[in-house]
């Protein structure tokens, strides 16, 4: 119970809660508008789902000037590929979340002259940038992770060298799979660094919908943007569970 309180109490945490209702009732919504359901209670599901959005918005006020201080701490670090690849993330997320309280400030009539689709489509180009950068920091971890891995079973087993080579497509194939089991060794050994490639993963499919890059359908965003919103809840709820830094 302590654990919840702490966890409720931040605004970070009640953001992730609403995000995780709001993309939970756009999945209701599409289940029921495909099952036949009535169009009534479709309308009342996607009401509550913007008045969900807007209060996420309302939320994450003032969110940008955190993003740009972070983006000043990450500057100082020392690992030059991390330094550029967060820093980056960091601005493009700070121009996110500005470009999202100006749409807010829309919503609620605060600027009525606002053009909230030229709006809308910067805030997700923004975001799209800030996933790219945070996809390509997972992936240089993964390689140096990988890279230490392999050199460590390469000193096991260097007594195996010597042995006749095989065909070449089994040389193939056997890289392949030495590759993935690698892949799959380094990601099961490390938690923080899964969750953060899966969660980016799911998010990534919202920014590429909304742009018109890549047209799935409303369920499949409403199912990853639920599921990157729980995996955000627990990387909140368990902080040991954060990729750092």
């Amino acid at each position: 119970m302590d654990s919840w309180v702490r966890f409720t109490a931040q605004s970070q945490g009640r953001e992730r809660i609403f995000r995780a209702a709001q993309y939970a009732s756009a999945l209701v919504a599409y289940s029921l508008q495909t099952s036949g359901a009535s169009p009534e209670l479709v309308i009342c599901i996607k009401q509550l789902e913007a008045h969900l959005s807007l209060g996420r918005k309302l939320f994450r006020l003032g969110n940008s000037a955190e993003a740009l201080e972070a983006a000043k701490r990450a500057i100082h670090l020392s690992d030059l590929v991390l330094r550029f690849c967060i820093t980056v993330s960091h601005l493009n997320r700070a121009m996110y979340l500005g470009c999202d309280n100006l749409l807010w400030a829309g919503k609620v009539g605060l600027a009525t002259t606002l053009d909230q689709d030229k709006w809308s489509q910067r805030s997700f180009r923004y975001y799209l940038f800030a996933l790219i950068m945070n996809l390509s920091r997972d992936a240089y971890e993964i390689s140096m992770l990988a890279q230490r891995e392999a050199r460590v079973q390469s000193k096991v087993g260097s007594e195996a060298n010597g042995r006749p080579s095989c065909a070449s497509t089994t040389l193939l194939a056997g890289r392949v799979r030495a590759h993935l089991g690698l892949l799959c060794h380094v990601l099961r050994a490390n938690p923080p660094l899964l969750l953060d490639v899966l969660k980016n993963c799911c998010d990534l499919f919202i920014p590429l919908d909304r742009l018109g890059l890549l047209k799935t359908s409303p369920g499949v965003v409403a199912f990853c943007g639920l599921s990157s919103s729980i995996l955000s809840i627990l990387t909140i709820s368990q902080p040991w569970l954060k990729l750092k830094p």
